[in-house]
């Protein structure tokens, strides 16, 4: 028999390949923190030897789900002004509220809570858009979550960063800082084309090109931001 470290036998089993499958009484080993197999499970107990044997007969086991964009730490504004419009909600509520509280403490309590939600919720890895990455970076890294951790880009003043140049080094230094790391990536996260010079815009393309690190914008949240100043916003990127 193969030893292994972990043989987990479910009710059905749904993996993302083959699409559109769902097996029953399957088991799925792994070992050293990699997948090995899929197979039925009595076939599995035939095979392998594993240091723990976790049965879920009752239960469906698929993989975690991907939660693409949060702004994690804002679980502590849950339920502030929901019924406004977004540009109300951001300008009056949300924004305000931030400027009064937002400091490291903040992100890591709000990231916090955001990651139990998720785990709660069978999300295993998230991308995050926030002030204090950092902090983000390391509160996911300590509860073993993966995300892949924005690294903000703005020219407006907060209290993470006093300008674009600014944002950008503090955010390349946290690059480096998890460029092996093996649950934490990072993207360069301008906020939005409408609160960015064109010149700041490029200066982020290059950064991103020459490291090859992605990238992630809100884009169009709103009619308004559709066009701005007699140019589709995608247009100004493209070019």
């Amino acid at each position: 028999m193969e030893h292994i470290d972990t043989l987990i036998a479910a009710r059905w089993v749904i993996p993302i390949e083959p699409e559109r499958r769902v097996f029953d009484h399957c088991a799925v080993a792994v070992h050293h923190g990699r997948i090995v197999a899929v197979l039925p499970a009595e076939e599995a107990l035939r095979r392998y030897s594993a240091a723990e044997i976790i049965e879920r007969p009752a239960h469906v086991l698929l993989p975690g789900f991907v939660n693409a964009h949060t702004h994690a730490a804002m679980a502590l504004l849950r339920g502030a002004a929901e019924s406004s419009s977004l540009e109300h909600w951001l300008r009056h509520e949300i924004w305000p509220l931030e400027r009064r509280w937002i400091d490291a403490e903040y992100v890591r309590d709000g990231t916090c809570l955001a990651i139990a939600d998720m785990l709660t919720s069978g999300t295993t890895c998230f991308g995050d858009m926030h002030l204090f990455p950092e902090v983000a970076a390391q509160t996911a890294s300590e509860a073993r979550m993966r995300a892949c951790v924005g690294l903000p880009v703005m020219e407006a003043a907060t209290v993470w960063a006093g300008s674009a140049g600014e944002y950008l080094d503090k955010g390349l230094a946290l690059h480096d800082e998890y460029r092996d790391d093996p649950l934490i990536t990072t993207a360069l996260a301008p906020y939005a084309p409408w609160a960015l010079s064109d010149e700041v815009l490029m200066r982020i393309r290059r950064n991103a090109d020459e490291l090859d690190i992605p990238m992630t914008m809100h884009v169009n949240e709103t009619r308004d931001e559709i066009e701005v100043g007699g140019e589709r916003a995608i247009a100004r990127l493209e070019r």
